[in-house]
């Protein structure tokens, strides 16, 4: 199925990629020049003979995720992005690696268990796993309930909904750049992807008013969490990953709004989750930029990084006002569209969480730039950073102003092929 939000992911899942791949050529690029070919050449070949395999084999998960129309289809497709991400998580090595590596496996095998038993349970009732036959024959019955409760159970697991997000924090923190950059951007956004098409589109005769309260509850309380997690944190990654679990409560307290208010919050909806894909990718690849110069990401020993490593620091900066929310970026957008028809449809309290999140969001930004701009005399010893390396993280924040400014093509497409919630505002 090719509708204008499948667009949408499509290509943000190839800006993303794309920025990825040159991020980590970059850092291999560096990493051998540092030390030497005689030292450094075959590890880094036998690195790259398992990275990239896994890289586009991931990247080809995604895709087909967001290109299947089958719920069996779709449970492959979830299979194969999580078998893949938690294989590039361990590609980085160390015993710490390897835990959180095999905590998010655990993670992702309960939450494929539980959707497949879901899925088994729609075929039973239905005899078809179509998502355009299953939306003409879903009822408000039991077990229809009941399996899009174990779909969507499933699905927060994977999304690190809180609070089923114990497992994110570390193997995204752990992983290299480019593997942290498409975790947080697309691979926890997938299932959020699923949830918006089984909650609006296929199942949308069994949801309910108190549903979406439920589940924008949820999302709320995990705003908050992971920002307050995120101004705690003493390393830049971990900071970076805690921000993906508050961003993620973030998209899921705005479904409340979406339910009321319909096209136009569906627009906002949309422009937030494709904004925060490239912020979020922008921020781990500067994020790894800068631990590669400092040789660690421990923000109390990185006063005054922005003087040496600037590229890295815009990019940084850039893409975390994208996310607060400051005019002229997409994440302002995003939010105003929201709030606009929030307020039209008498949603207020979800208007009010939207609003609040860019105060959150703020506090843990500028944790990062106060650090930044600091004076302090440099370290003795700073390691060298590829280009490379560091204007792809550049590209993708400013891209979260060009859609800021020009969101033209995000908003044609994301009219094209509306859920069928949001094009009736209700069932």
């Amino acid at each position: 199925r090719l509708d204008g939000l499948t667009v949408v992911f499509l290509l943000t899942t190839l800006v993303v990629i794309l920025a990825g791949s040159v991020h980590a050529d970059g850092m291999a690029e560096r990493e051998v020049d540092h030390a030497g070919p005689s030292a450094g050449g075959s590890e880094e070949l036998a690195r790259r003979r398992s990275f990239l395999p896994l890289w586009l084999l991931l990247w080809a998960g995604l895709d087909a995720l967001f290109l299947s129309s089958d719920l069996f289809n779709l449970y492959v497709a979830l299979e194969l992005v999580g078998l893949c991400a938690v294989a590039l998580v361990a590609l980085a090595g160390g015993l710490s690696v390897l835990k959180a590596a095999m905590r998010y496996l655990f993670a992702n095998a309960a939450a494929s268990t539980v959707f497949l038993a879901g899925v088994a349970l729609v075929y039973h009732q239905h005899q078809a796993l179509d998502l355009a036959t299953l939306s003409a024959r879903v009822t408000d019955g039991t077990s229809d309930a009941t399996a899009l409760s174990l779909l969507s159970a499933g699905l927060a697991f994977k999304a690190a909904l809180f609070p089923l997000h114990a497992w994110l924090p570390t193997a995204h923190a752990s992983a290299v750049p480019p593997v942290s950059a498409v975790l947080s951007a697309l691979v926890v956004k997938a299932p959020v992807y699923l949830l918006a098409r089984l909650w609006l589109d296929v199942f949308w005769p069994v949801v309910d008013g108190p549903a979406f309260i439920l589940l924008g509850a949820l999302g709320a309380i995990g705003m908050v969490w992971g920002s307050s997690q995120a101004v705690r944190a003493e390393r830049l990654k971990v900071l970076v990953a805690y921000s993906t679990v508050a961003q993620i409560g973030l998209l899921l307290a705005a479904f409340p709004i979406v339910a009321r208010a319909g096209s136009g919050a569906w627009l906002g909806l949309v422009l937030l989750a494709a904004g925060h894909a490239l912020a979020k990718a922008a921020m781990f690849l500067a994020a790894g930029g800068i631990a590669q110069v400092y040789g660690h990401d421990r923000l109390s020993e990185m006063t005054g990084f922005g003087a040496r490593v600037p590229v890295c620091t815009y990019a940084f900066g850039l893409a975390g006002i994208s996310l607060v929310g400051i005019p002229g970026t997409v994440g302002f957008l995003g939010k105003w569209l929201l709030a606009t028809a929030g307020m039209a449809a008498a949603a207020a309290p979800w208007v009010a969480t939207v609003t609040v999140s860019s105060l959150f969001t703020a506090s843990y930004v500028w944790k990062v730039l106060a650090i930044a701009v600091r004076h302090v005399p440099a370290p003795a010893e700073l390691a060298p950073l590829a280009r490379r390396a560091a204007w792809p993280a550049f590209g993708l924040a400013v891209l979260t102003v060009v859609l800021g400014t020009m969101p033209g093509l995000v908003s044609t497409l994301a009219a094209v092929g509306l859920p069928g919630w949001v094009a009736g505002a209700g069932p």
